[in-house]
């Protein structure tokens, strides 16, 4: 089943030079039946699969997706607007940015399936720096799955040059992941696949890849 057709992206194409309330107000039916509405009705299908797997999630679709308007406070760019539509479906909550979920963006420069560790709190990254260095074939078991390989390739992540603790620096020699200050997968997928009847196994394909990785992140963050 396909939910979108091709003026989702044709919409944002339009909107990127044309960035600004005036034109947004005059084409806003035309946002809400082809952007708005049908992405509303994929989140919450994708959150209805999601459930099989993880029970536990109970955020409607509302409660997932991000606003399409952009903070502008602290940004030299000033346009109002953003040219995707992004959603994070987890049992923590779309602004958890630490425990496990599934973040996901549609737009006309790519589609983005995303997951893991983007903004721990510092308690958080040092009791996941020690458990990477306490069990690195478990958290090596988890990342170097043939399916997480061949969807995400390597974690992602800023990395520090060092460490105050003088233990996790030498294991960082045969673990340079304890060094990240992230630890997060990242897929871009061309944006043909926004209008793909398969869109949605797609995204849940790349989200079961990992699951272990993610299971990891559970036991060490909850």
């Amino acid at each position: 089943m396909s939910y979108f057709n091709s003026d989702f992206n044709q919409f944002f194409i339009e909107l990127a030079a044309n960035n600004h309330k005036d034109w947004f107000d005059t084409n806003r039916s035309r946002y809400e039946k082809s952007v708005k509405k049908p992405f509303e009705q994929f989140v919450t299908a994708l959150i209805a699969e999601m459930k099989n797997d993880e029970p536990k999630i109970e955020m409607e679709a509302k409660h997932a997706i991000f606003r399409i308007n952009r903070d502008v406070r602290f940004s030299k760019d000033k346009s109002p607007y953003k040219l995707n539509r992004s959603a994070a479906v987890s049992k923590y909550g779309k602004k958890d940015g630490a425990r496990p979920g599934l973040y996901f963006q549609l737009g006309p420069e790519h589609v983005v399936v995303a997951g893991g560790v983007y903004q721990p709190e510092p308690a958080q990254l040092k009791a996941l720096r020690e458990a990477i260095a306490e069990n690195p074939k478990k958290f090596r078991s988890a990342i170097d799955e043939k399916d997480f390989k061949n969807y995400f390739g390597d974690l992602k992540g800023d990395r520090a040059k060092r460490l105050n603790d003088k233990s996790l620096m030498e294991q960082a020699a045969s673990e340079p992941y304890i060094l990240n200050k992230q630890l997060y997968y990242w897929a871009e997928l061309p944006p043909e696949e926004v209008t793909s009847p398969k869109l949605l196994d797609t995204i849940l394909k790349r989200h079961r890849a990992a699951a272990k990785y993610r299971a990891f992140l559970e036991d060490v963050l909850t």
